[in-house]
């Protein structure tokens, strides 16, 4: 029996060094040369890559899974046979042929039907969330895409590996073995760290954030400087047109008029004040947070009877069908403050920018309440915060917890809360026995409730809903509330539980594979119709609804707002 050095083993041995054939690799390059037990890992986490998620998969998307699950298996086969000879003691063994054959049928065989069973499940998911879209040739693309992308990442970790080892036979010269490979990991580990982190990583949103302030200083189609004083950046304003950024621009001019609202409530209705302030407005956040709030001073916000913050998503981006609801609710007696605190689109916020939104949400409401509780107790508007996405973790900064948001605001509604947000976690994960993660009920929902139909149900039906109301909408399959590091080593209550309405029953979860596949459906969030992933429109009008009460609303008038808010953010 041939004994090797300690240290998990792969491709390269003595015998694959000098040049030789061997069964486990065959003749090809040691860069791409496998193991068998690898193989086995690598062909395990492929077929599991097609098992479902929360959103419908393409072909290039299920290509990319599997080539990083192939990958990531590949090197837990590899440590398993490693850990196995070690407690085994004995060196490495050539495989057989005949190992290879029996794995090349077998391989052929569980692929073949994983490749089936993950078109089933992705067609059933495509039915759910009343996706449409398929593309036959990107489908048969998938498994060379997978291949590629495994053949791209194999040898990457092993340029890491052999730097590794050569590292640690320079230590040798100075300290022990088992020193030498402790500090040579640990120096590894750290430079791979920082090129990916202070390198790619800063690199990427340094240049994105070149990119995006440029596009900042575009206009969108259409979109005309206000005129009447009632809108920042209009000619009365404090706030420069300008300086409201491409986002901020298409707030302050959009929204409807007076006419249309009196259309909607059949009664005599105001203009609504629309106050923002962009990163070209101010140097720091809680200078734009004073502009934004002098500004809505300016306009008359304070006098209207409703009051509503809104923190931003990434690029100061304020969705429509929040406001627009909240405005045809209230009658046009209302007024709404936001601002910007990045250039990057949400999605990217949503991984490098939490810091800068926490601090807008804080800054933001901090002036508002500052201003709002200097006035006498009988002219105070009713106070309100609202927050999609990152807009929602932004939105919570501001407050400590359930007590402090019915004390300072007469009421909340978060869309799309991200998984680490801390109110939000905080109220889930202290729900009452029994009740669902994809929709708990916390303290009998005196205070906070969570939705994910609202225009069916917002638990717990039976029990009183007095003052202060506070509203999570969350989608069973939005992939933006439920991602999260923990997805690699530990199974969440919603999988164990009953699946959401748009959820398939035989999702479960497996470690590594599910967070990969979670973390895939990200991008694609808000690219399925209204009503799943992470697509908020028409429920914004319920659930407006359920934290305004507004006085002569009844269903009909709810279905045609909702048919409203539809028909003018898609036309």
């Amino acid at each position: 029996m041939n004994h090797q050095p300690p240290g998990p083993p792969d491709a390269t041995s003595p015998d694959s060094r000098s040049g030789a054939t061997r069964a486990d690799g065959g003749g090809a390059p040691a860069a791409v040369r496998v193991t068998l037990p690898g193989a086995w890992g690598a062909l395990l986490f492929a077929c599991l890559s097609f098992t479902p998620s929360l959103l419908p998969r393409g072909g290039i998307l299920q290509g990319v899974i599997s080539g990083i699950l192939a990958a990531i298996g590949y090197g837990l086969g590899v440590t398993a046979a490693w850990v196995w000879r070690a407690f085994a003691d004995r060196g490495r063994r050539t495989a057989r042929r005949r190992a290879w054959r029996l794995f090349l049928v077998a391989g052929l065989v569980l692929f073949g039907t994983a490749f089936g069973f993950g078109q089933y499940w992705q067609h059933q998911i495509r039915r759910l969330v009343g996706v449409t879209d398929y593309s036959l040739l990107q489908t048969v693309l998938s498994p060379l895409i997978a291949f590629a992308l495994f053949c791209v990442i194999l040898p990457a970790a092993r340029g890491v590996r052999r730097l590794y080892r050569r590292l640690v036979r320079l230590l040798r010269r100075w300290t022990g073995e088992q020193a030498a490979k402790a500090v040579g990991g640990v120096l590894v580990v750290a430079a791979a760290y920082l090129v990916f982190s202070g390198v790619l990583v800063d690199g990427l949103v340094a240049a994105a954030n070149q990119a995006f302030s440029l596009r900042d200083t575009q206009t969108a189609e259409g979109v005309r400087r206000p005129t009447t004083a009632l809108r920042s950046g209009s000619p009365g304003s404090s706030v420069p047109w300008d300086s409201l950024g491409r986002e901020g621009r298409t707030f302050v001019a959009g929204g409807p008029s007076a006419a249309e609202i009196s259309r909607f409530t059949g009664r005599r209705a105001a203009e609504p004040v629309r106050a923002y302030a962009g990163l070209q407005t101010a140097d720091d956040t809680e200078s734009r947070a004073a502009r934004a709030v002098a500004d809505l001073r300016r306009a008359g916000g304070f006098k209207r009877r409703n009051l509503l913050v809104v923190t931003t998503t990434g690029s100061g981006w304020v969705d429509p069908a929040a406001v627009d609801t909240f405005e045809h609710l209230t009658g046009g007696a209302a007024a709404t403050v936001s601002l910007q605190y990045s250039y990057l689109p949400s999605w990217m916020s949503y991984l490098v920018d939490r810091s800068k939104a926490g601090e807008a949400g804080r800054e933001l409401f901090d002036a508002v309440f500052d201003a709002w509780s200097k006035l006498p107790a009988g002219e105070r508007p009713r106070l309100y915060v609202a927050g999609e996405s990152l807009g929602s973790f932004g939105g919570e900064a501001a407050f400590s917890g359930e007590y402090d948001l019915r004390n300072r605001t007469a009421g909340a509604l978060f869309a799309g809360p991200p998984n680490f947000n801390t109110l939000f976690r905080r109220f889930s994960d202290h729900r009452e026995p029994g009740s669902p993660e994809v929709q708990p009920v916390h303290k009998n929902g005196r205070t906070v409730r969570f939705a994910t139909a609202p225009a069916v149900n917002i638990p717990p039906s039976h029990a009183p809903w007095r003052g202060t109301r506070v509203l999570y909408l969350l989608h069973a399959s939005d992939p933006i509330v439920w991602w999260g590091p923990r997805l690699l080593y530990d199974e969440p209550d919603w999988i164990g539980e009953a699946p959401g309405h748009d959820v398939l029953r035989s999702m479960f979860w497996v470690p590594f594979v599910t967070f990969w596949q979670v973390t895939a459906d990200l991008p694609f969030a808000t690219a399925v119709p209204d009503g799943h992933g992470h697509t908020y429109k028409a429920d914004f009008v319920d659930g407006w609804n359920a934290v305004l009460r507004p006085p002569g609303i009844g269903e009909r008038d709810l279905a045609r707002l909702r048919d409203i808010i539809s028909r003018k953010l898609t036309g």
